[in-house]
């Protein structure tokens, strides 16, 4: 805004809204002198009012007008400074404001009363005439009230006239709503003119709230808004889960319209009302494309996970992954004697680890780099911390990746899981839980594959000792992880396109890093050991969708401004993942977000000889008699898209 003004300071009209909508604000004893010339000025219109109504005469009344002039204006300062009428910026009134300037009013209108009252029943001698006074009180009310609404609303006229401001709805009719629509209209330097409300009622009627009218939120709103020129809306986070993903929310994107998330005024207890007027732009953004899941609230038995959790030493691998260093975030809560935190990536591991101790400068942090394909150096930290809980999270994951590289997937996800169960097995660890992936399920990839068998070692070892409760989860896609669309559908859209998608029919299910690692601390708590927890993914995603919905969060139009290209499936890739076999059933636990897998079982002996055998063939280097031992191993494994399928022919 400062430069436009600067650019156009020539010109008188922007010399003026310059000065207008600067920081700089009358004084106060500014606007106490301008509210005391408007009082004079009250008081002499008044005067001749009463005089000419009533022709007024009495031999009570001697006092010329310039005489009751200067006890007016005595009475009236003495209130303007009792009620500090003066304190506030005008542009800035409120209803507080107002009620200052009537209180103030009112009180030197019954003291002048009061006055005449005491002189004529003391001395037999009027200052002032009742009528006058009455008069008085009325007409300085309004003027001081004009001013306050005027500069109010000329500031605001001029605000608006110098921002390029988009026009929204807020969806909310109701208090909070109209609370946010002031805000808005006297921040100066906001983005958003507020045009009217939305209100989503059962009963609704049209009507008009603040000055601005109400709309209903129907089929044919969207069409409205276009007519009005209505560029978005502004949705208070609490009341986003009001509206249907699939039906209201993706209608109104699919329109071109632009929705606005802003938190709710009860996390901005602690601000003001001037500051509340810039701290809130901070608080309006783009509606995430978490909200267009239409997932529901997760809850979870947190006194379980305590019991888990407090006191205890507890070990994440992979610990700087997007996984693991939620659940870290997740774990440290409940109190934990220590977290050690095993990473092989170096960078990653120190930013987290400063992250972690500005955000809990009382928790002790273990960040230790190791890999989980070296038993030797788990062995070492094992040893020197004995952790009693253990959450496995280190693995490969890029399915294309593993695709042409099958034995560094063997030797990371299977060989390390190995590593990391046994010497939870011989450190006497109370609970060892696996992230898993439902790309274990039906396997038609190489990195599905060795989550798969990495599933089946850890379950078989189960059965074998008592020390240690073995625990499996498996899920689906998680939003903003490495290696999810997500981000990567964020870089192509920032580069101008094109969103390049695998296929029109491709299907995921998504689920939140928060959401996930949630899940996983409660499903460490349920079980006896040796069970698979598959957790409710909600409805699956078309890939598509999300692409063309991601464009239009951005404020653009897919097809137009972003092309979208299909580029066919990659190496290993299938267009739905499943969470559980075919064969498989599954069974309710407490929280009806998580079930166990009824899988088949393997003795451990065969699966021992079985699994050591594959890792030698992947540490020798020999990739299709690698792929060939996995599909032997696990007989459902049947390639897609790979060059490995003529095995699965032969």
């Amino acid at each position: 805004m400062d430069k436009f003004l600067n650019k156009n300071s020539d010109k008188p009209v922007y010399k003026f809204a310059s000065l207008a909508l600067s920081s700089s604000y009358l004084p106060r004893w500014g606007v106490l002198a301008v509210d005391l010339c408007l009082a004079s000025a009250a008081f002499v219109m008044s005067f001749w009012a009463a005089n000419g109504i009533f022709s007024y005469k009495s031999s009570l009344m001697n006092l010329q007008l310039h005489e009751q002039l200067p006890i007016v204006l005595f009475v009236q300062l003495c209130c303007f400074l009792l009620f500090r009428t003066y304190a506030g910026v005008l542009r800035f009134s409120t209803f507080i404001d107002t009620l200052k300037v009537l209180g103030a009013v009112v009180t030197g209108a019954i003291l002048m009363l009061a006055l005449n009252f005491t002189c004529e029943n003391v001395w037999d001698y009027k200052l002032l005439m009742n009528s006058t006074v009455v008069f008085y009180m009325g007409l300085c009310f309004l003027l001081l009230f004009s001013l306050r609404v005027g500069a109010k609303t000329v500031f605001e006229m001029l605000s608006h006239k110098m921002v390029n401001r988009k026009r929204v709805y807020i969806y909310g009719a109701d208090a909070k709503g109209v609370a946010l629509a002031k805000m808005l209209r006297s921040d100066i330097y906001t983005k958003y003119k507020v045009v009217g409300f939305i209100d989503n009622g059962e009963d609704f009627k049209a009507h008009d709230m603040a000055g601005l009218h109400v709309t209903k939120l129907d089929e044919k709103l969207a069409k409205r808004m276009k007519r009005d020129m209505v560029d978005g809306i502004i949705i208070p986070e609490s009341k986003v889960k009001e509206l249907n993903a699939d039906k209201e929310l993706n209608n109104l994107l699919e329109q071109n319209i632009n929705i606005y998330t802003v938190g709710d005024f009860e996390e901005w207890s602690d601000v003001d009302d001037i500051d509340t007027q810039a701290f809130i732009m901070t608080k309006i953004n783009s509606i995430k494309i978490e909200d267009l899941l239409d997932r529901p609230v997760i809850n979870i038995d947190t006194e379980n996970v305590r019991q888990t959790i407090q006191g205890k030493i507890v070990m994440v691998t992979g610990a700087a992954g997007s996984i693991g260093s939620e659940l870290v975030r997740q774990i440290i809560p409940y109190g934990p004697e220590a977290v050690i935190l095993y990473e092989m990536a170096e960078s990653p591991l120190h930013d987290l680890t400063l992250d972690l101790k500005a955000q809990f400068p009382n928790q002790k942090l273990v960040p230790r780099i190791g890999d989980v394909r070296n038993e030797e150096r788990i062995e070492e930290v094992m040893k020197e911390y004995n952790p009693t809980v253990i959450y496995h999270a280190a693995a490969y994951k890029h399915v294309p990746l593993m695709e042409d590289h099958p034995n560094e997937a063997i030797c990371a996800n299977v060989l390390g899981s190995m590593n990391m169960a046994n010497m939870a097995v011989k450190y006497g660890a109370e609970r060892f839980v696996m992230v898993s992936t439902d790309k274990a399920v039906n396997p038609t990839n190489v990195m599905g594959c060795s989550k798969r068998l990495a599933e089946i070692y850890v379950q078989s070892l189960a059965k074998q000792q008592t020390k240690t409760k073995f625990i499996t989860t498996r899920f689906g896609n998680v939003l903003g992880s490495n290696g999810s669309v997500i981000p990567y559908f964020k870089k192509q859209i920032a580069a101008g396109g094109p969103v390049t998608v695998t296929h029109p029919e491709i299907i995921r299910y998504f689920m939140t890093i928060p959401e996930a690692c949630t899940l996983v601390m409660e499903a460490s708590t349920l079980g006896n050991g040796g069970e698979i927890f598959v957790f409710d993914m909600g409805k699956p995603v078309k890939i598509l969708d999300l692409a063309k919905n991601m464009i239009r969060l951005a404020g653009l139009v897919p097809g137009k401004d972003i092309e979208i290209e299909f580029t066919g499936l990659r190496p290993g890739e299938k267009l739905f993942e499943e969470l559980l076999n075919q064969k498989e059933t599954t069974l309710p636990t407490q929280n009806e977000k998580i079930m166990v897998a009824k899988v088949r079982e393997y003795e451990y002996k065969q699966v021992k000889k079985d699994i050591l055998e594959l890792i030698a063939l992947a540490q020798g280097n020999k990739p299709f008699v690698t792929v060939q031992k996995m599909k032997d191993i696990v007989p459902e494994f049947k390639s897609k898209n790979s060059p490995y399928e003529r095995l699965d022919k032969e």
